[in-house]
């Protein structure tokens, strides 16, 4: 994903961007993979030329930690891990951290995820039950810096039509982006924009499309 990250770098017209990176959705995984994924974001950025600045809130208690959240403040860029997306909205609900992250956004940071921090990014987001069977699936509200969207991301990574039943679990009226590994959906002010190596599909209730690199479209 360097190229995408790189022109994410580029768009905010700072010519050594300030990023942080947030691994607390892997919390839950356990310490090494919370610190590993703090250290490939801090090694991943810095390569593309970045000042870089691993924050980690583990908990709730981290999240209204004043200079986590002025790191925060200070970031042209905020990238949130994969992982657990249900953990990571209620570790920051609220708090300290969670209102820095929305004042970010209101200011024009750039908000970036993968995985569960892109899923988490949209209005709604789903968590697997755990019990035999997982469905129907349990959906929650997201941090809603994407309003009406649900993400469901590693779409290529399943045959699709077990992708496509987790889409037509969403909330009514959610517009859900299937997007597949290797592959960004890159939005503003409604308009978005496919980047990466294969597609995004959208999925508005049982109307489906398709988008490749450099497609746009609106929700």
């Amino acid at each position: 994903m360097a190229d995408v990250d790189a022109g994410l770098l580029a768009s905010t017209g700072v010519a050594r961007p300030r990023v942080v990176v947030m691994p607390t959705a892997s919390f839950p995984d356990g310490e090494d993979v919370f610190e590993r994924w703090a250290s490939m974001g801090v090694a991943h950025f810095a390569g593309l030329g970045a000042e870089v600045e691993p924050v980690l809130v583990r908990d709730r208690a981290d999240a209204d930690d004043r200079a986590a959240a002025q790191a925060l403040g200070e970031a042209d860029l905020i990238y949130l891990s994969g992982g657990k997306p249900g953990y990571l909205r209620r570790a920051l609900d609220g708090t300290v951290v969670g209102r820095a992250l929305l004042a970010a956004h209101e200011r024009g940071a750039v908000l970036a995820g993968c995985s569960a921090g892109a899923m988490i990014l949209a209005g709604h987001a789903f968590e697997f039950r755990v019990r035999v069977l997982p469905w129907p699936l349990r959906w929650a509200r997201g941090l809603g810096f994407a309003p009406g969207v649900s993400v469901v991301p590693h779409y290529d990574a399943w045959p699709e039509p077990l992708s496509a039943l987790i889409a037509f679990q969403a909330p009514r009226g959610s517009v859900v982006l299937g997007i597949d590994e290797e592959t960004a959906a890159v939005g503003r002010d409604g308009s978005w924009q496919v980047h990466g190596a294969a597609r995004v599909t959208v999925w508005r209730g049982r109307h489906r499309e398709r988008f490749r690199a450099g497609d746009t479209f609106r929700i």
